[in-house]
């Protein structure tokens, strides 16, 4: 599948599935109704985020029926991000391994040309207990020199792999992972070392943290040449340094505290040419994501020069 990256309006911008329970049993009848969904909201690509269907898991019929299910709708399967499957994992890494090419493989057959992989875990206990789970201290991986060949080696098979299907590879950024400062995202795709596995810089990830963090700005222009996917979402982010509060709530993209007009911008003036997907987390996910997605296709055209051609044209033709 290719994609028509010169304007504003072929842009791809997927929505995730993240605001849809687990369906991955469920069968057609039902994904036809989450997918319909997403298609009434203006959306006309979608991530198959696994916590909804896990493609990889799915037998030979259920798979075509995912694919004539998305066809149906007329929706254009531009990613699957496979979540909270580490390839590191030191109880599951190999079952996650194993896992992660089928998902190359089921990706494959439903014709995505991008999987998102990520070094994140589960949830602990704890964090499935508050309202929103970054609050609480999730699993982090070791820095040892051991732990960074493993996921190297691990991620560079499933690279390879992918390489022989034409599908891209993208590793998502997540807190405590050693994908979760952009010095050790930008390390991880070096060790790599292949043109089909790049970055998906989800700084939300970390913006959302109530502790120190890297500035936003900085670190998605230093990921912008090597990323080939990227998850969007925004927080309100609040800090009072005197009494060493730090507090950040889901909100819209376009009013939150990321200033995403500047990093689009800068990200396409870079070589940015690959889909976004559009994420939100409490309420009405879906709603709010769609205004995202309306929000992202106003801030590419800002980036490609289609807003000042407009205004110039409207001078000129008045």
């Amino acid at each position: 599948m290719t994609h028509d990256y010169s304007s504003s309006a072929n842009w791809p911008i997927a929505a995730a599935m993240l605001p849809f329970a687990a369906s991955h049993d469920a069968g057609a009848d039902v994904w036809l109704d989450h997918l319909a969904q997403v298609v009434f909201e203006g959306l006309d690509c979608v991530d198959i985020t696994d916590s909804w269907v896990r493609p990889g898991d799915l037998d030979q019929a259920a798979l075509t029926d995912l694919g004539a299910t998305i066809a149906q709708v007329g929706l254009r399967p531009v990613a699957i991000s496979a979540i909270r499957r580490s390839v590191i994992d030191p109880v599951d890494g190999k079952v996650n391994l194993a896992y992660s090419h089928r998902t190359l493989d089921a990706a494959a057959a439903l014709g995505v040309p991008v999987v998102s992989f990520g070094l994140h875990r589960p949830l602990l206990p704890d964090q499935k207990k508050v309202q929103w789970f970054w609050t609480e201290p999730g699993a982090a991986d070791e820095q040892d020199a051991a732990t960074w060949a493993l996921a190297t080696a691990r991620l560079r098979e499933l690279g390879e792999h992918a390489a022989t299907l034409g599908i891209d590879v993208s590793l998502e950024m997540y807190e405590d992972t050693l994908i979760g400062t952009v010095d050790g995202a930008l390390r991880l795709v070096e060790s790599i070392g292949l043109d089909n596995v790049g970055l998906n810089p989800d700084l939300g990830n970390m913006y959302r943290l109530h502790r120190d963090v890297e500035d936003f700005l900085d670190a998605s222009a230093r990921c912008a040449p090597v990323a080939n996917y990227w998850h969007v979402k925004s927080y309100s982010r609040d800090e009072d340094r005197a009494r060493g509060l730090i507090t950040a709530v889901p909100a819209p993209m376009e009013s939150g505290s990321l200033d995403y007009r500047s990093a689009i911008t800068t990200a396409i003036s870079l070589g940015f040419a690959a889909p976004f997907c559009v994420e939100h987390y409490g309420g009405d996910g879906l709603s709010v994501a769609a205004r995202n997605a309306e929000y992202v296709r106003r801030m590419i055209a800002v980036a490609l020069g289609e807003a000042t051609a407009a205004v110039r044209e409207r001078t000129v033709n008045p």
